[in-house]
């Protein structure tokens, strides 16, 4: 596998969300990187192992002043936390001030991102939260060493006018100019569009027209439900069965969808620039809430957090990484007892408290942080 980097142009269309659920429901073990130059949420929104804290101080932060001496991929476990349910992740800088340290760094942590699939000790594929992006944001840098960008949008006339553009100039910045280069090399551009359950099939196909006809360089790959419910039950903040709400099953079909088209080929080992590849598999997204079976994930329902403390020293103990999860397309397992079993087969980290890989505050209906 690879590193999937999940990003948006403007607005809050749900990318926090969708990077903590995708990697949560992820068929194989997965880290979740938040490499948002703005600054993570996750610190004080998510909880640790045992209930503690996660430590703000121990993620992108001491994550950059390693990787000024150069870093290898094991090493990013050093830098990750384990929250509730034993989702890994390396939490978010304080603050944009903070992001100026990280500036000439971005294309050593995209090649460590990248590398960790292949890692003999303790491999998993990286989805990093890279929030908004424009020309001149840092995180563009990690693009270069994805196989996979992702971009959010909701179905609303602006946002889909901007992702077109953004698209564009991803694909131009990444691919070249060259007619037809964005469809020859990796990372592929796609397009997830949060949407009402209602016509979404409709709706994706709509726009993966226009951006065909538009050659974006990008193509939609999956829909998720735009469900403010869903998103507060995810983040803990609401009663009721998160597994049952139609977020948590766009996800999975999405994780699923990707995997299986993907999983095999370009994500198992990207290709050099201008390798001829076939890239979408044709056509836009279908059922996109309904058939199809659930990918195997690694986590459950997140929790409610509380605020960190900052400054507070140390950080919970790495938890042994375990064995790789069902093959994808293997029907899911029951949830063991006591196990939420929102996002299908119980978390692959030994030890770890069953339960959510992270808990999300909802945002403007679909529950995004920004």
């Amino acid at each position: 596998m690879a590193l999937i980097a999940v990003a948006a142009d403007k607005g809050a269309p749900g990318v926090t969300t969708t990077a903590v659920a995708l990697a949560a429901v992820w068929p194989r073990r997965a880290l979740l990187a938040e490499a948002d130059p703005a600054g993570g949420d996750l610190v004080y929104r998510s909880v640790g192992q045992n209930g503690s804290s996660l430590d703000p101080n121990t993620g992108m932060l001491s994550l950059a002043a390693t990787a000024r001496r150069g870093i290898a991929a094991e090493q990013l476990w050093d830098h990750a936390q384990p929250m509730s349910g034993g989702l890994d992740v390396i939490v978010g800088l304080g603050n944009s001030d903070q992001s100026a340290g990280l500036t000439r760094l971005w294309p050593t942590l995209g090649r460590a991102f990248a590398a960790l699939a292949e890692s003999p000790h303790g491999g998993a594929d990286v989805i990093a939260d890279c929030g908004r992006v424009g020309v001149d944001s840092g995180t563009v840098e990690l693009f270069s060493h994805a196989a996979l960008v992702l971009l959010v949008a909701r179905a609303l006339p602006e946002q889909i006018a901007r992702v077109r553009d953004r698209a564009s100039s991803l694909s131009a910045r990444l691919h070249g100019t060259q007619r037809g280069a964005a469809a020859l090399g990796t990372p592929l551009i796609g397009v997830l569009l949060v949407t009402e359950p209602s016509g979404a099939a409709k709706v994706a196909a709509q726009v993966n027209d226009m951006l065909t006809a538009s050659q974006s360089g990008a193509r939609v790959l999956g829909v998720v439900a735009d469900d403010l419910a869903g998103a507060e039950q995810l983040a803990g903040r609401r009663r009721g069965r998160a597994e049952k709400s139609m977020l948590v099953r766009s996800i999975r079909k999405v994780a699923s969808d990707l995997h299986q088209n993907f999983g095999t080929s370009l994500l198992a080992e990207p290709a050099a620039a201008g390798a001829p590849q076939a890239p979408y598999g044709g056509g836009a997204p279908q059922a996109p809430y309904g058939g199809g079976t659930p990918a195997q994930g690694t986590g459950a329902v997140p929790q409610q957090g509380h605020p960190a403390q900052p400054g507070r020293p140390g950080h919970p103990a790495q938890q042994p990484h375990g064995q790789q999860p069902p093959a994808p397309g293997q029907p899911g397992q029951p949830a063991a007892p006591g196990q939420h079993p929102a996002y299908g087969a119980p978390g692959t980290n030994p030890g770890a408290n069953p339960g959510p890989g992270t808990a999300q505050g909802p945002g403007p209906r679909h529950g995004a942080a920004r």
